[in-house]
């Protein structure tokens, strides 16, 4: 029951978090939702039975499954590499993304030819 209140609280803190505009604020609700995963993949492998996975009794009922364990391994490494990349997108995105607050005036079409000089203008 621990594990399952600890990885809902994981998950509402990430679900906070990526409702927020800020890139940071996106990336650490995406590390604390990698963080919730792995608390429910080490909970799909039983947490009453905790030995060793491979000890010197090899009885199936005090043993503990070793696969949800390289699952939470495989997890750790996939999430790492992913908050590697979205944190250099983070640094080198532009200043001016902004797609969230579009004022009214800007939501028509734009003009797709460029308007091109008069006589005046070009000083002919």
């Amino acid at each position: 029951m621990t594990l399952a209140l600890a990885a809902g609280v994981l998950v509402a803190g990430a679900v906070y978090l990526f409702s927020r505009r800020e890139m940071l604020r996106v990336v650490l609700g995406f590390v604390l939702l990698g963080h919730a995963v792995n608390l429910v993949l080490m909970a799909a492998g039983g947490t009453s039975r905790r030995a060793e996975p491979i000890g010197s009794d090899l009885d199936p009922t005090v043993v503990a499954d070793p696969l949800p364990q390289a699952f939470v391994l495989t997890a750790i490494v996939i999430a790492f590499s992913i908050t590697i990349v979205m944190l250099v997108l983070a640094v080198t995105g532009r200043g001016d993304d902004d797609t969230a607050d579009v004022p009214d005036d800007d939501r028509a079409e734009p003009d797709l030819e460029p308007a091109r000089p008069t006589r005046t203008e070009v000083g002919a």
